[in-house]
């Protein structure tokens, strides 16, 4: 490798851990963010690897999302730097597509991750100014140990890189259906005629619960919290543009008033059944908390039909049903737990003054001081 030269004589090789200088940087993570990177430094001509704990890139889009998948954003905001989609893409590329589009584009940019490396340690060495990355392979034929040192480190593991699983009274002890996480979730062909609890109201949650009704499923949404529900389109326009183009031009109150006005007269009132608004604006919310609001793609239309049903939070489960919160009691064959994921990030980087304990970065700025 062209780009890595490595050191025989490190003072780790103590732990039978090979080292290789990486002489630019080391960037965790072949999903779409790491590629782009990647991308951008070929360009430029600076050498780097890519480290990618599966055996493929991207593999949150290859690996834990359900077929019916497509874009929930337009095309042209999701395109990656220096490539745009091909042109006989719709507007809102499938799951298969938006794969296709990064492969072609790691190939063009010849883009080529060490797969299979799990990062268990990441920590900046003051003494020497170089980041140590203490990598083991998670391949079938190797137990190998690596440790990768350089100058520059870009994280680029997302938000989604555990799975989030509640602790629920007698879910994992006495109810006897099958439980998933919304990434094991396929498709609703599987679960057709039968009671499906899908618990969570995100994305995920409103789009499992839409394509279980698609497969003439009974499925049962937990809506314990408060949500921001938006058409994904508006006059034909993408909600999150008209939302960007906005918010040049007008305060960030503004913008979420316009925004609820619309959804209001596209959605109606979410109120009666079980959906409420929080108290703060949807862009508002985004910007403050990360929390994104919901684009409806159809699930609405379910909910609206009575083939989605909005349920309050859960109390406990038993043998074949649960119990609600109102005293409630459903019948259920199984549970999909679409409860969203988080960051590994505060795992393994031992730099705790960059990230949070969600794994987001603290600033802007703690990012580029090393």
């Amino acid at each position: 490798m062209d780009n890595m030269f490595r050191l025989m004589g490190s003072e780790d090789f103590s732990d039978r851990r090979r080292c290789i200088w990486v002489n630019g940087p080391v960037i965790i993570g072949a999903g779409p963010s790491g590629l782009a990177t990647a991308a951008c430094l070929r360009d430029e001509g600076v050498p780097f690897v890519v480290l990618e704990r599966a055996e493929c890139i991207a593999s949150l889009w290859q690996k834990r999302t359900y077929d019916r998948l497509k874009l929930h954003l337009p095309k042209k905001v999701c395109q990656l730097p220096k490539m745009p989609f091909p042109e006989d893409y719709p507007e809102y590329p499938t799951k298969r597509q938006f794969i296709d589009y990064l492969e072609s584009y790691a190939t063009r940019f010849n883009i080529n991750p060490q797969f299979n490396e799990c990062v268990q340690s990441a920590r900046f060495d003051k003494t020497s100014g170089l980041w140590r990355i203490k990598t083991s392979s998670s391949s079938a034929t190797s137990g190998s140990e690596m440790e990768y040192i350089c100058r520059w480190l870009v994280v680029a593991t997302g938000e989604n890189a555990e799975r989030v699983v509640p602790e629920i009274d007698g879910l994992t002890t006495k109810f006897n259906g099958e439980v998933i996480h919304s990434c094991e979730y396929k498709s609703g062909e599987k679960y057709r005629g039968k009671r499906v609890l899908v618990v969570g109201c995100g994305n995920s949650g409103m789009e499992v619960s839409l394509d279980l009704a698609n497969h003439n499923a009974n499925p049962s949404m937990v809506v314990r919290s408060s949500v921001h529900v938006l058409p994904r389109e508006i006059l034909g326009k993408s909600s999150f543009e008209i939302s960007m183009m906005l918010m040049k031009w007008l305060p960030l109150w503004l913008v979420d008033k316009l925004l609820l006005i619309l959804a209001w007269l596209i959605l109606g009132n979410l109120t009666k059944y079980g959906l409420k608004r929080p108290n703060m604006g949807p862009m508002e919310l985004k910007v403050v908390t990360g929390k994104t609001p919901v684009l409806d793609i159809g699930a609405m239309e379910k909910i609206r039909s009575g083939q989605v049903d909005i349920v309050p939070g859960i109390k406990r489960f038993s043998r074949n049903h649960v119990e609600l919160v109102d005293g409630q009691i459903l019948d259920l064959d199984a549970v999909v737990l679409a409860t969203g994921y988080r960051s590994n990030v505060p795992s393994w980087l031992q730099e705790s003054d960059m990230f949070s304990k969600n794994g987001f970065p603290k600033s802007h700025n703690s990012l580029l001081d090393n």
